[in-house]
C-alpha cells in the first residue's frame, strides 16, 4: 500500500498498523486511544451535570459570613474559618470530573478539611454550625459524641449518625453524601488516664478509632427501612464528601496552652520568682495546636483527620447584650413577639439587660444562661397575663433595695398604658408594639 493510502485517526494523527487498529466511521476514523479519552471526557460532563443538579446554592466566603453574623454575634475568626472551608469543600464537589483535563501536568485529588471548633460551653458552636447548614441548604445531622460507643454496646454506633443524615435527606443517597454532620461534646472522648486496664474502653478512645474511618471517607451499607435485619435492602453511602464538624467545650485545654507557653517553675522558697498573671483564655486558645489537642487526649490519628482547627472566645458581657438584642432571633425579640400575641407590649430597660448579661456570666452558662434568667423574671408574669383583662403594657426592670438588686416587672392597663417609656427603657427601633 502507498503511503497516501495509508490511513489515520482523525483525532490524534496516529497511523494504523497492526499494534493500532483504527475503528471506521462514515466520514472518519478514531482510535483506542481517542475512545479512551472520549468516554472520560463524556463521563465528567455527565459528572459535572450530577453535581450541578444536587449541589447548594454556593456563596462567596464572605457572604456566607454576613449570613452568619445574622444570627450569631461576634466569633469573626470561627465565622472566617468555617465559611473558606465550606468555600472549599462545595467547590471541589461541584468540580469533581475535570481532572482528566489536566493529565498533562498529572491529575490533582483535592481532599476535603474537615473543622474543629473549641471553645467553652454556651458560645455558639451547635448555632453556628446550624445557621451554616441554613443558608447552604444541605441535608444537616447532629450528634451527640456521649451517647455513643465503637460498637453499640449500650448506645449507638458512629453508623447511626450517618442514618440521621440519611433520614435528614429524606432517604436520598446523592444529597445525603452533599450533607455536613456535626459531632458536639466531642472533648468527652479523650483518653482518661494511662494505667492498663482490662476493661475495653468502648465510649472514649473506642469512638475515636470507630470515627477514623467515616470521617476520612468509607461505604456504609445502610438498611433502607430503618431497621438491620437478614435480606432487607441495604443502601450504600460514600462518606468521603461529607463534611464533618466537630466541636467541643475542652475544660482544662486552656492550662495545657498556658504549660506550653509559659512553662510552670520548678524552684520553691526564696528561689521561686513570682509568676506573672495568667493570660485570658481567649488569648490562650488564639494559640491552640494540635500537639494540645493530643495531650488533652485526643489521638493524634483522630487529630489528623481534622485540619482546619478553629476556637470560640469566651462571652463577655457586652457580648451578652448584643447576644439578647442584636439577632435575627434574639432572646428579646422572641420575648416580645411572645407577648405581642396577647397584645401586650413588652419594654426591657438597658439596665435591666445589662443585669441579665452579669448573671448569664456569674453562672459561667453562656448565652445558654440568658434565657434562663429572663424566664425566672417574666413567669409570674406570663402566668397571669392570660387572665388578666386590660393589660397592654409590662416594663421589666431593676429593683434596688439595701445591698439586694434584682428584676421586677411592672405591668400597666389602661391609660397608664399609653404613658411614655419608664427611664433606661431600651431604644425604640429595638421595641415590637402592636
Amino acid at each position: 500500500m502507498a503511503d497516501t493510502e495509508k490511513l489515520h485517526c482523525s483525532f490524534c494523527g496516529v497511523e494504523k498498523s497492526p499494534q493500532v487498529p483504527l475503528i471506521s466511521g462514515s466520514e472518519g476514523r478514531i482510535c483506542e486511544a481517542c475512545v479512551k479519552l472520549a468516554f472520560q471526557v463524556v463521563g465528567s460532563w455527565g459528572q459535572r451535570r450530577r453535581n450541578q443538579a444536587r449541589a447548594p446554592e454556593l456563596r462567596t466566603p464572605a457572604a456566607i459570613k454576613q449570613h452568619l453574623d445574622e444570627y450569631v454575634i461576634g466569633k469573626d475568626v470561627a465565622k472566617e474559618t468555617l465559611a473558606v472551608a465550606v468555600f472549599n469543600h462545595y467547590l471541589r464537589l461541584m468540580n469533581q470530573g475535570q481532572q482528566p483535563f489536566c493529565q498533562q501536568q498529572g491529575s490533582v485529588e483535592l481532599e476535603k478539611s474537615n473543622v474543629l471548633l473549641a471553645g467553652p460551653s454556651g458560645t455558639g458552636k451547635t448555632l453556628l454550625v446550624r445557621s451554616l447548614a441554613r443558608v447552604l441548604g444541605v441535608p444537616f445531622a447532629a450528634a451527640d459524641a456521649t451517647t455513643l460507643t465503637q460498637a453499640g454496646y449500650v448506645g449507638d454506633d458512629v453508623d447511626s449518625i450517618i442514618a440521621r443524615l440519611l433520614e435528614a435527606a429524606g432517604g436520598d443517597v446523592e444529597q445525603t453524601q452533599w450533607g455536613i454532620v456535626y459531632i458536639d461534646e466531642v472533648d468527652k472522648l479523650a483518653k482518661r488516664g494511662g494505667g492498663a486496664t482490662a476493661v475495653r474502653d468502648i465510649s472514649g478512645e473506642g469512638v475515636q478509632q470507630a470515627l477514623l474511618k467515616i470521617v476520612e471517607g468509607t461505604e456504609l451499607k445502610l438498611p433502607k427501612s430503618g431497621r438491620r435485619r437478614d435480606g432487607g435492602e441495604e443502601l450504600t453511602v460514600d462518606t468521603g464528601n461529607i463534611l464533618f464538624i466537630v466541636g467541643g467545650a475542652f475544660p482544662g485545654l486552656e492550662d495545657v496552652v498556658r504549660d506550653r507557653i509559659r512553662p510552670r517553675q520548678s524552684s520553691i522558697g526564696f528561689l521561686n520568682s513570682p509568676t506573672d498573671e495568667a493570660p485570658p483564655v481567649n488569648e490562650l486558645l488564639s494559640a491552640l495546636q494540635p500537639d494540645d489537642l493530643q495531650k488533652f487526649g485526643l489521638i493524634p490519628e483522630f487529630i489528623g483527620r481534622f485540619p482546619v482547627i478553629t476556637f470560640l472566645q469566651e462571652l463577655d458581657v457586652d457580648t451578652l447584650i448584643r447576644i439578647l438584642t442584636e439577632p435575627r432571633n434574639a432572646l428579646v425579640k422572641q420575648y416580645r413577639q411572645l407577648f405581642a400575641y396577647q397584645g401586650v407590649t413588652l419594654d426591657i430597660t438597658d439596665e435591666a439587660i445589662r443585669f441579665v448579661a452579669e448573671q448569664a456570666v456569674e453562672r459561667h452558662t453562656g448565652a445558654r444562661g440568658l434565657r434562663a434568667v429572663l424566664e425566672a423574671a417574666l413567669r409570674s408574669t406570663m402566668f397571669s397575663m392570660p387572665s388578666t383583662s386590660g393589660l397592654r403594657r409590662c416594663v421589666l426592670q431593676l429593683r434596688h433595695e439595701a445591698d439586694n438588686t434584682e428584676l421586677e416587672v411592672v405591668t400597666l392597663t389602661g391609660e397608664m398604658a399609653d404613658a411614655p417609656p419608664l427611664p433606661q427603657a431600651i431604644p425604640e427601633s429595638l421595641s415590637l408594639e402592636m
